[in-house]
């Protein structure tokens, strides 16, 4: 296992890496210059390229490259031209927003898409079974910012019952958490109902029904254990889409996080904030999955890593 963690961490190092260096270059092929949008219309040439000297733009891709790789190597990711201040101590009081929303937005979907799986999985002819699963492909055709706007028109507009924007309450959470949580509510049940049909035609299963076991403790105890690995990946693949989800939705609800200073600092073609973003998505995304494949071998103890 330990061998196995330092392996991953080294690939993840790289992939980081790889990542990063294709979006510094394509942030800088994004249409528009830093310094004009900073000193406005009004400002002079020579006063666009002063400061276009004082932030290295006037470099080469290729130098600017090096010396953001040495600044990175000594944990400075820079400073954002749009906040003035370092991007580490920008970013920081970002990210908890963002954690907080996808955390509650994945509990949300497990909560949620696991107990429908199951009951749709043990009799999936029945009407209800069947109804569940017309919900769920409503949910995954509906986008998460059209989904976001019904729910603040009715709970905010019509009931006055959530606020449409902000945050520092539960409250302010519950709309741009289901936002984000629907699709994936519906993929968890839908992989749930699909492994939960095929483990209870295991011979296992007769054997525990043969034995007098009662049906609830079939399911809970024998059946839901090796049905919960292919769920457990798709979470994990699905990181990528709740990050992403977040861009759009938190900008939707004036919600505080990285997914809204992302796009603040695309307008500023702010580079080194955008760039310290990307890595914390990254991160983010090849971490959640790094964790659930050695949450892999907890759940199936036949899981083995070489």
């Amino acid at each position: 296992m330990a061998g196995y963690i330092v392996r991953r961490f080294f690939y993840l190092i790289i992939q980081v890496f790889v990542l990063l260096t294709l979006m510094f270059v394509l942030f800088r092929l994004v249409p528009g210059d830093p310094a004009s949008l900073i000193l406005g219309g009004n400002a002079s040439q020579d006063e666009v390229d002063r400061l276009r000297h004082a932030m290295g733009l006037d470099k080469s891709i290729l130098l600017q490259y090096v010396d953001y790789l040495a600044n990175l190597l000594q944990g400075n990711l820079g400073d954002s031209i749009s906040y003035n201040m370092p991007v580490l101590q920008v970013i920081s009081g970002r990210i908890w927003p963002t954690v907080q929303l996808m955390l509650v937005s994945i509990i949300i979907a497990i909560t949620v898409g696991i107990p429908a799986g199951i009951i749709s999985g043990l009799r999936p002819r029945a009407f209800s079974s069947r109804s569940l699963l017309l919900i769920w492909i409503g949910f995954l055709a509906v986008p998460n910012f059209w989904l976001g706007l019904l729910l603040v028109q009715l709970f905010s507009v019509e009931l006055n019952w959530l606020p449409a924007i902000g945050y520092g309450s539960a409250l302010a959470l519950v709309m741009p958490a289901i936002a984000i949580s629907a699709r994936l509510i519906a993929l968890i049940a839908r992989m749930t109902r699909t492994a939960m049909m095929e483990v209870l035609h295991e011979d296992f299963i007769r054997t525990a029904e043969a034995k007098g076991i009662p049906g609830w403790k079939v399911v809970i105890k024998h059946a839901l254990r090796p049905a919960l690995p292919p769920v457990i990946t798709m979470i994990g693949l699905q990181a990528g889409y709740l990050l992403g989800g977040s861009v759009v939705v938190e900008n939707l609800f004036s919600y505080p996080g990285m997914g809204q200073l992302l796009l603040s600092a695309q307008s500023m073609r702010d580079y080194s904030l955008m760039q310290g973003i990307t890595i914390f998505f990254v991160g983010s995304f090849l971490v959640i999955n790094l964790f659930v494949d050695l949450l892999y071998g907890r759940i199936d103890p036949r899981i083995r890593y070489d």
